[in-house]
């Protein structure tokens, strides 16, 4: 079986590679073989399997994504997004939310040191400074990312976001900065990608938070990412004692306020694509992105915006690996996002 440190170095002639349960139709193979890796030490070649291996068990879909970039830039995309996969589980992982809370500012500390060259004890820390000491990478995009999780992690369980408005900052600080700092890996330079990348990953964020509702349900959180302005639309706020509460008792009434929500997320990707025409060649496989938002607004579609709906959960975003994988192909072979 190849390993994980095989898929990132060989991703220069496997253009996609599925989950090693999947079927060998799943690889499209190109022409280079240029190893990412050459020269590197042994335990720098552990952090970048590790990050390999961290995006695939917990982000697959941005995974594949991740294998259609240039191979000169895949490496630095994965330390960037297995990154994001620690933050992002810092919470959900932890036995106490202070534990949780901890392991973020853990993280935002490690930002700071990795900018000063101090050496850390991380897998995933070694290969985002290796990949920082490459890249010029803004240190205020990384630093946003985990401030916002941390200030996410801070609110009482009953703090409920007023706006979408609120959710929409949260999507653009915790998955559009993945962007910003993806295309100035790239050395991309456009105020159209930059646009593009924003309302992109507001809309991936805004989804994502949809698609979770019935986890942070289990978790007594389900409240937290429905805006007391779109539950109050649809008869989802109830006030006791002096205080505002989400009750979930109608599903009609979430089912739509989940369709407002993804219709705020299809605005934003309808605004993306129409930054098309003015966006570089070279910043559109980073925006690929916006393919696994459209996946995820279609399959939300097709259960009539039940997120409870067990066909969410199947597949990859709700489709099949196969019709996942070929919809991704196809944008990326035609120069589209």
């Amino acid at each position: 079986m190849t390993s994980d440190l095989e898929l990132l170095a060989a991703t220069n002639s496997v253009g996609a590679v599925a989950k090693p349960s999947q079927p060998d139709h799943f690889l499209s193979w190109k022409n280079h073989n240029k190893d990412l890796m050459s020269g590197a030490s042994s335990s720098l070649r552990a952090a970048f399997s590790h990050c390999v291996q961290q995006v695939r068990n917990y982000d697959y879909h941005h995974y594949l994504c991740l294998l259609e970039l240039p191979s000169e830039l895949r490496k630095t995309a994965f330390a960037l997004r297995a990154f994001n996969v620690e933050t992002s589980k810092a919470m959900d992982i932890a036995s106490d939310p202070r534990i949780g809370l901890m392991r973020l500012v853990w993280w935002k500390e490690a930002i700071d040191k990795i900018y000063v060259r101090k050496q850390i004890e991380h897998p995933v820390a070694q290969a985002l400074a290796s990949v920082l000491s490459e890249n010029k990478i803004s240190k205020g995009w990384l630093k946003r990312s985990v401030e916002a999780r941390i200030n996410d992690a801070n609110r009482e369980i009953s703090d409920i976001p007023e706006k979408i408005e609120d959710l929409e900052k949260y999507a653009e600080d915790t998955v559009s900065t993945l962007l910003y700092t993806t295309l100035q890996a790239g050395g991309i330079k456009s105020t159209a990608a930059d646009h593009a990348a924003s309302h992109i990953g507001k809309a991936s964020g805004l989804l994502l938070l949809l698609k979770s509702l019935p986890y942070h349900a289990s978790r007594n959180r389900h409240f937290s990412y429905i805006p007391a302005e779109v539950a109050a639309n649809h008869g989802l706020l109830v006030k006791e004692g002096g205080r505002s509460e989400i009750h979930l008792d109608s599903r009609e009434g979430l089912c739509d306020a989940v369709f407002e929500m993804a219709s705020v997320a299809n605005v934003h990707l309808l605004k993306a694509r129409e930054l098309s025409g003015a966006v570089p060649i070279e910043a559109r496989p980073v925006l690929l992105e916006s393919v696994p938002a459209q996946v995820l607004l279609d399959s939300l579609n097709r259960v009539q915006f039940d997120v409870f709906d067990p066909r969410l959960a199947r597949g990859v975003l709700g489709v099949s690996p196969l019709w996942y994988h070929v919809k991704l192909k196809w944008y990326s072979w035609r120069g589209k996002y």
